[in-house]
């Protein structure tokens, strides 16, 4: 179920900004995953401070996957949004909020109507620092939907492997497709960044 690596745009659809590296060094980058990536990634490049943003695959074990091979469950890949930001702007806690406020991540191997493993909730981190301030706000946020009567969080945390852009038709899908499908929904509660 391998497939070949993606032709990626040159440009975001929204900002115009790259979607690839080498980025400057004053930014940095962040994986998340959290249902369906069209609609995940409209939370990001909608966050101020974010420079670009690109959906993908990440935690599989499969080369270059393929849309159908990730969606078959064979590869075990999430459908991940690579976040890329100034911190001087936007700071990772705030993305973490931004990240929990946006989808429900009690709910194991789906996010509303769509079930499978790529709808993992998930945080692929870059770095030490990403990784202990990840497991900072999950603590805290699971204070918070305890409070409120919800579930455990099945949020997985796990360094970054991999990122495989995902075919080009999917980047920036819902700015290309302004009708169309977005099954994100939070609980309600909110997140304060630690």
């Amino acid at each position: 179920m391998t497939g070949s690596p993606k032709t990626i745009p040159d440009s975001h659809f929204v900002n115009g900004n790259p979607l690839q590296g080498p980025f400057d060094d004053s930014l940095r980058q962040a994986v998340f995953a959290l249902g369906c990536f069209w609609g995940a990634e409209r939370r990001f490049w909608e966050t101020d401070g974010v420079y670009s943003t690109a959906v993908g695959y990440a935690g599989g074990e499969t080369p270059n996957p393929t849309y159908q091979s990730v969606c078959s469950g064979e590869t075990d890949h999430a459908e991940v949004v690579l976040v890329v930001y100034d911190p001087a702007k936007v700071s990772y806690a705030e993305l973490l909020r931004v990240f929990w406020e946006s989808h429900n991540p009690t709910q194991g191997m789906q996010q509303g109507n769509d079930i499978g493993t790529q709808y993992r909730s998930a945080i692929y981190t870059r770095s030490d620092a990403q990784s202990e301030a990840a497991e900072r706000s999950l603590a805290a946020y699971q204070l918070e939907l305890t409070a409120a009567g919800h579930d455990q969080i099945t949020t997985k945390i796990a360094p970054l492997d991999t990122f495989y852009y995902a075919e080009d038709y999917h980047q920036q899908y819902l700015a290309k497709n302004p009708g169309g499908y977005c099954g994100l929904g939070g609980t309600g509660v909110s997140c304060a960044s630690p």
